[in-house]
């Protein structure tokens, strides 16, 4: 958001140089991938000017300060949250035969849910499906009635998030069927409202705006990166119809000399979410004011 204003202020005092409209977007919400959504439905693109291109950037954990990165084509992933109530019919640890037990239900559902990726989905297709919380008992010595997952689900292409969604229900629900739950016991499937599409960064614009980066700070200083299996719902100004042209880019902010360090003893360095990540903040900012603002005179008119 800093670069974003110092964008604002580089750009005003550079209007002599080009003509057109500037859309600064200023967005809450990111991190429950609500925002873009609310702010288009809210009109976004039609109380105000629809752009003919969306740039973004978002800082890096993993590259020095004074360096962006770049990828073409698929930057972030589609990004799903599930949850799962597994119901049970709870009883004494030892006597299992007397009760249908939603942990080792809950087990099964966790390594069959494995194949969806491994053997549903072609081997080239990028897919992650994660149980990253599971919650169930309260004692050695008994069967609990529920256990609750919950799962993150990642893909890219709009087919794979839809053959992964739709497996997950299907599994759940047969897995508790070949164990013999009734009916009224039947495993619950929720996909959350809090969707957050794939970023597509337009090759053509990509590749344009590699070559103003490279310009700005050096050929040294600008890396071609792989997609991530991250989420950015950024990617949701772009999808709108017909489409616009968009790219997100990433900018490094870690200290040089820690950087190096850390490649040097092969150290990995603290993450985006980590409370050890500390961007070095003036260099960063002035890094990002400069390609972003480079960025946008590249594609905004020449003033006349």
């Amino acid at each position: 958001m800093t670069v974003l204003v110092g964008t604002a202020r580089e750009l005003v005092a550079k209007r002599d140089q080009w003509s057109g409209t500037l859309v600064l977007i200023g967005q809450p919400a990111e991190e429950r991938g609500a925002g873009a959504r609310n702010m288009l439905n809210d009109g976004l693109f039609s109380r105000f000017p629809r752009p003919d291109y969306n740039l973004a950037l978002h800082v890096s954990s993993a590259m020095p300060v004074g360096t962006v990165g770049y990828v073409s084509g698929w930057a972030t992933a589609n990004v799903d949250s599930v949850d799962i109530a597994v119901h049970g019919v709870g009883g004494h640890g030892a006597y299992p035969e007397s009760t249908k037990d939603p942990i080792v239900l809950a087990a099964n559902i966790v390594m069959t849910l494995q194949t969806l990726v491994s053997r549903e989905l072609a081997p080239l297709e990028p897919a992650v499906v994660t149980v990253g919380s599971i919650h169930g008992g309260t004692k050695h010595n008994i069967i609990p009635d529920r256990v609750d997952m919950q799962l993150t689900v990642r893909s890219y292409s709009d087919s794979a998030r839809n053959q992964l969604l739709t497996g997950i229900k299907r599994i759940v629900l047969a897995e508790a069927a070949a164990m013999g739950f009734p009916d009224n016991k039947m495993p619950e499937v929720k996909i959350k409202d809090e969707y957050t599409p794939s970023a597509w960064n337009d090759p053509q614009l990509t590749a344009r705006l590699a070559k103003v980066f490279r310009d700005q700070l050096g050929d040294n200083n600008v890396f071609e990166l792989k997609p991530t299996m991250g989420g950015e719902d950024f990617a949701r100004y772009g999808r709108v119809q017909p489409a616009i042209p968009s790219m997100l880019f990433s900018l490094g902010v870690v200290e040089r000399k820690k950087y190096q360090q850390a490649m040097a003893t092969k150290t990995p360095l603290p993450s985006l979410h980590s409370p050890f990540f500390a961007p070095q903040a003036n260099e960063s900012i002035a890094t990002g004011v400069k390609v972003m603002s480079a960025a946008a005179l590249s594609l905004l008119p020449v003033a006349e």
